[in-house]
Parts: structure tokens; C-alpha cells; sequence
């Protein structure tokens, strides 16, 4: 066991307490490059968050995109977001967990108060579509919290389907780095308090014990993590997986070997995951994802 030492007093230690910091506030899910454009504008001039949009009989159901920590609801989906409406999807995507006077940035509020957003925002997407059900696509935070959803807000009876892309459904260690916390004190209450959404999500916490009591899926919603092996921020990655009935685990480098996509690029830029995301949504229309599906 590591001494219960003071920061102030140990240079190395000091060195420690800014490399844990730094990782809890900028590794978590780093999704976001902040953009100047209305958020309005810029999703429906590419054809998401268009809320006269109706499903199709080819694809009944609406998608609804959750951005990560640090994300917000445009730059995260800059590519999934068009590369689904082009293949005839009505998608959608919200903020949440937004902090006072942090713009651009969110997901930092606690996760069962997103959670009640985005209760409000399937609502209204539905509203909008008339459909019944919304198939919800998430990456990191945004693949985890949405279980909250789906098992104490009655999600589950709205939600045909979670697909989670690079889910930290058990929390993180961060490599690690989480499980230094007791050593530093005073740090792990300083996120609580600044940045509860980012408290949440390490493992063993309070949110996560409660989310993951009583098993990890409920009836009727079919559910799909897509995992990278690479992923520095949700580890160990294995601990994305979920278990129960109408679940699939898929490994990205199973797929294809040479994908060396980490926690940010599975989910902004991968065509080769994006496809995966297709075949889960539309399952009888699948087809095998390879390599090759980069291109697709």
C-alpha cells in the first residue's frame, strides 16, 4: 500500500496528483472540438435533427444520438450522424449534462439527471416522428447512460434498441489511475463537487454500483457494444461488454485486425464501427463487416 502522503509537501507526488487530473477531466471520453456554428443550423443543414422527418417502412424506428463526456450534440455525430441519414434513417441528437458557463462541453452533470433529459428528448422525438419506439446509438457516456434510462425512467418501454460504442457500462479505471484517488485527498471530492458526471463514471462509484445491481439489460430492448481493444479510457475495455439476453459484444479488431481505431476515434470517425452501428440497427438487413466496410 502506497504511504498517505501529502501532495503539497512530495514533488513527485504533485507530479502524480496533475497526471491523475488531467486524465480524469481530459481522457474521459474526449469527444469534442468545439464548434462556433449554431447547433440547430448545422445539424439540419446535414440533415439530422430534422423534426419533420418520418421514418420509412424500411426503417420505422427514429435514431437517437448521445454524445460522450466532453461532447455536445453536433461534433460528436459529424460523421455517424450523415453517414445514417443517407441511408434513410430519421436521426436526432441532444445535449445534456451541461455545466453553468461551460459551453460546448457537456456531460459533465450527474449522469441520472441526463438521464431525465433524455427521457424528455425521446419524448419529443417521438412526438415529432409518431413513432412508437426510438433506437438510441451512444458513445461512451452516452452508451452507458442511457441504461439508466431504460431501468428506472421507463425507457425500456420506448427503446427498441442500445447500441453502445465504446460503453464504459461498468465504469473505468482509467488504467488505473482511479484507484490512486484514496491518495490524494480532497481530489476525489473536488470532481464530485466540479464535475459530478465525470465522479460517476469511475468504477465502483456510487452510480455505477446502482446501475449495474440486478443484472445488466432489462426485457425487451436488444443491445450491442461495439468495443475497441485499444480503447486508454474505458479499461479494462472487456469491462464494456454487457451480459444478458438479446445481447451481442462485438470487439472492433474481430472484425477487422488492422482497425487500430482508440476510445475517440471508434466513435467519431470509423466507418468500419458505423457499419457495425448499421447492421445493429437494421439486423435483418446486415452484412458482414470487414475491412472493407471502411469504404462503404
Amino acid at each position: 500500500m502506497l504511504p498517505w502522503i501529502r501532495a503539497a509537501r512530495v514533488p513527485r507526488t504533485r507530479s502524480l496528483l496533475a497526471a491523475l487530473l488531467l486524465a480524469l477531466t481530459v481522457l474521459v471520453a474526449p469527444t469534442a472540438t468545439a464548434s462556433a456554428a449554431p447547433a440547430a443550423e448545422t445539424a439540419t443543414s446535414r440533415g439530422w435533427n430534422d423534426y419533420s422527418c418520418k421514418p420509412s417502412a424500411a426503417h420505422p424506428r427514429p435514431v437517437v444520438l448521445v454524445h460522450g463526456t466532453f461532447g455536445n450534440s453536433i461534433d460528436n455525430w459529424l460523421v455517424l450522424a450523415p453517414y445514417l441519414v443517407n441511408r434513410g434513417y430519421c436521426v436526432f441528437s441532444l445535449d445534456y449534462g451541461q455545466l453553468p458557463g461551460v459551453p460546448f462541453f457537456h456531460g459533465l452533470g450527474p449522469i441520472d439527471k441526463s438521464a431525465e433529459q433524455l427521457d424528455v428528448f425521446v419524448d419529443k422525438v417521438l412526438d415529432a416522428t409518431g413513432a412508437p419506439k426510438a433506437d438510441i446509438v451512444g458513445h461512451s457516456q452516452g452508451g452507458m447512460m442511457p441504461n439508466y434510462y431504460l431501468k428506472f425512467l421507463g425507457g425500456a418501454d420506448k427503446v427498441n434498441a442500445l447500441v453502445g460504442i465504446a460503453p464504459d457500462n461498468h465504469g473505468t479505471t482509467l488504467l488505473g489511475l482511479t484507484k490512486l484517488l484514496p491518495f490524494f485527498p480532497g481530489v476525489e471530492k473536488f470532481i464530485s463537487d466540479k464535475t459530478p458526471g465525470l465522479a460517476d463514471q469511475i468504477a465502483g462509484s456510487p452510480f455505477i454500483t446502482k446501475l449495474t445491481a440486478g443484472g445488466d439489460t432489462v426485457p425487451g430492448v436488444r443491445y450491442t457494444v461495439i468495443a475497441t481493444k485499444y480503447d486508454q479510457v474505458v479499461t479494462p475495455y472487456r469491462t464494456q461488454y454487457l451480459d444478458g439476453p438479446n445481447v451481442r459484444n462485438v470487439l472492433l479488431q474481430d472484425l477487422c485486425p488492422l482497425d487500430l481505431s482508440e476510445h475517440v476515434a471508434i466513435g467519431t470517425i470509423d466507418r468500419i464501427a458505423f457499419h457495425e452501428v448499421a447492421n445493429a440497427l437494421d439486423p435483418v438487413r446486415a452484412t458482414p463487416t470487414t475491412c472493407a466496410s471502411v469504404i462503404g
